[in-house]
């Protein structure tokens, strides 16, 4: 069977590999009204029904394909506003008033995505299949054990979404672009890497240096791509050990990604109210300047960056990792063709 050719793999990498989960938005952005968001290649409806059940479609009614989300959400269905088509949250359009019993009525029309909100986020499954049945989603301990405390923070970035996931796996990059930062102007300005596979994934590190500086990073596949690192805290952040930071991103199209990341610390009691009170009247406004600096350093790239690059041994992990999700999408374009 041929290979996928490049300019195929290229154009599903860009889209977002298929079978995953991705993030879509903060659960506060879904309230009494439907709204339209775009991500992977589709323009996505989302609203709750009467329970406060989340429910997300492609945002296109299968009659003229009008956005649903301008329509009237009646529970567990949505009617377009066009010409009152109504399709449920399996994307069957269950009612067509304007032409009762015609042959759109019980028809599988519209791309469902199955979604579920945690730590005050909503992720969707964006399946290769129109109606595929999701994979577990796995969320980190740092978002699932008591022992943590969690702030989330979504940003919506210019430029390509893999380049938000490089920038996390080239811990290197902390000690020049972030130095006089409150947390990342120490250790060494040289460093020697390796590479330690996981479970679920592989580990980034420097040699000979730990809990100095942004020193690690760490990628885990768990039915949705993790990034998760940790920084060391001088005594003036308050109690808790070591900051962690664990997020995703997802491209919104070519040209934009969205990115949710969680800042967390291990602690309880009254050393996590004191930390979280920290947190919000001293040490969120430095963390939103140091990614600032990433944000605006990842918007000047060049769409053909990627492409001019010389690479060396502090690129292992973003190597890796593109290695890995290349033959992700090799694997699904032939598993696709081979269907055909």
């Amino acid at each position: 069977m041929a290979q996928p050719t490049n300019e195929a793999i290229e154009k599903l990498l860009t889209k977002g590999i298929r079978d995953m989960w991705y993030v879509f938005c903060p659960s506060s952005f879904v309230k009494d009204k439907p709204i339209s968001i775009r991500r992977c290649g589709y323009k996505i409806v989302l609203w709750r029904d009467r329970s406060g059940k989340l429910a997300a479609l492609e945002d296109h009614c299968p009659h003229r394909g009008a956005p649903l989300s301008l329509g009237k959400p009646m529970g567990d269905r949505i009617q377009c506003d066009y010409h009152g088509v109504e399709v449920d949250r399996d994307g069957i359009a269950v009612r067509v008033p304007g032409s009762p019993g015609c042959k759109l009525e019980g028809m599988k029309a519209t791309r469902r995505f199955p979604v579920e909100e945690h730590a005050g986020v909503i992720f969707g499954y964006v399946g290769a299949d129109a109606h595929a049945v999701p994979a577990k989603l796995e969320l980190p301990e740092q978002l699932t054990s008591p022992e943590f405390s969690h702030f989330p923070c979504y940003v919506e970035w210019k430029g390509d979404y893999r380049y938000v996931m490089d920038n996390v796996m080239d811990p290197m990059h902390g000690t020049y672009l972030h130095k006089m930062s409150h947390s990342m102007a120490e250790g060494e300005v040289q460093a020697k890497f390796r590479i330690r596979d996981t479970q679920s994934g592989f580990v980034f590190e420097k040699e000979g240096q730990r809990d100095v500086n942004f020193d690690w990073t760490e990628f885990i596949d768990s039915g949705i791509h993790w990034l998760r690192l940790e920084i060391p805290y001088p005594k003036t952040g308050g109690p808790g050990g070591n900051f962690h930071i664990i997020g995703t991103c997802a491209p919104i199209d070519e040209t934009a990604s969205a990115i949710i990341f969680w800042r967390c610390r291990k602690l309880s009691g009254w050393q996590r109210d004191v930390w979280r009170f920290l947190y919000k009247n001293r040490l969120e406004t430095r963390h939103w300047e140091v990614l600032e600096q990433d944000r605006r350093m990842l918007a000047e790239f060049e769409p053909d960056a990627r492409d001019r690059e010389l690479l060396y041994d502090h690129d292992m992990g973003l190597m890796r990792l593109r290695r890995i999700l290349k033959q992700k999408a090799i694997a699904q374009l032939t598993a696709q063709t081979s269907a055909a």
